[in-house]
């Protein structure tokens, strides 16, 4: 009689996920903006010597970050913002200067390239783009045609595949499972299917039975992430600071302020990374500098 083996236990630390990537990768960063990004993990990113990386992701402070400190050769992505505050100053400042390749596509494009990588096809057709300079500063983007009655022609937006993923949500078990309770999935569950590896830190590990079918437990469709996706699993409270991971956590709009004007000044942003982003620090240095500043901005 053949046997099931066991799940295996995929817990790390963000140390672990870390010693995984290495420089020249692609990785994708789950999230929205300044909403549930897994920043503990890019935290942990900016602590190790991995560089020279395509970046893609509907970013947020993740790309401001990782920009701040030189590691990205490329971005692809619809978008840089910390939603209150409309363009990421550090973003803002890269490309100014040059210092990576930018593939900008509308949203919709990259949701669908997502779904392309998802599905292990090379492309898949969207109407999003025609018309648009999308396709004017994307020389690289072709165009099919629909081999139908109709003739329609369409954007052929390419599969965006991923080394790695990142993403964050509310819980999850250790066998990789996850699951969010805010009020947008966004498009983790397909950045996890679309990489060849993927990690999902939380703000909380639970029991699998927590997640779906016990007394009390969300809907059967908050469990976004399914484990054959996942390659391991962070508990990280806090893990999405200071960007929102509701009903956890808002977003720290205070921090975010004080993030942002420090990235206006060279001398600033020296200060706030020697603070918060040192070298030799490590999450939980991290979580306990902010927790001080904000008494001291009482």
């Amino acid at each position: 009689m053949s046997t099931v083996p066991p799940a295996r236990d995929k817990t790390m630390t963000p140390e672990e996920v870390v010693a995984r990537l290495h420089s020249g990768m692609t990785i994708g960063i789950g999230g929205w903006g300044a909403r549930r990004k897994p920043m503990a993990l890019v935290r942990a990113l900016l602590r190790s010597p991995v560089t020279d990386l395509t970046v893609i992701s509907y970013g947020g402070p993740d790309v401001g970050l990782l920009a701040a400190a030189g590691r990205i050769s490329r971005l692809v992505t619809p978008f840089v913002t910390l939603d209150s505050i409309p363009l990421e100053p550090h973003y803002r400042a890269a490309r100014q200067r040059g210092a990576f390749a930018l593939t900008e596509i509308d949203e919709a494009m990259f949701m669908w390239g997502l779904h392309a990588a998802a599905n292990r096809l090379p492309f898949l057709p969207v109407r999003a783009g025609l018309g648009s300079d999308v396709m004017r500063v994307n020389p690289i983007l072709r165009t099919v045609t629909s081999p139908y009655e109709d003739g329609e022609e369409f954007v052929a937006m390419p599969a965006l595949r991923m080394d790695a993923a990142l993403v964050h949500l509310n819980r999850a078990d250790r066998l990789g499972n996850g699951q969010y309770l805010g009020p947008d999935p966004y498009f983790d569950d397909l950045f996890c299917e679309a990489a060849d590896t993927a990690y999902v830190s939380c703000e909380r590990l639970v029991e699998t039975a927590e997640l779906a079918g016990s007394p009390g437990s969300a809907a059967p469709q908050t469990l976004l992430v399914r484990r054959h996706s996942v390659t391991g699993v962070v508990e990280t409270p806090g893990g999405a600071h200071f960007t929102s991971c509701v009903p956890d956590h808002p977003r720290d709009e205070p921090f975010q302020k004080a993030y942002a004007a420090a990235a206006a000044d060279p001398a600033a942003w020296a200060g706030f990374s020697a603070r918060f982003l040192p070298p030799d620090g490590d999450e939980k240095g991290y979580q306990q500098a902010v927790s001080t500043w904000h008494e001291e901005q009482k």
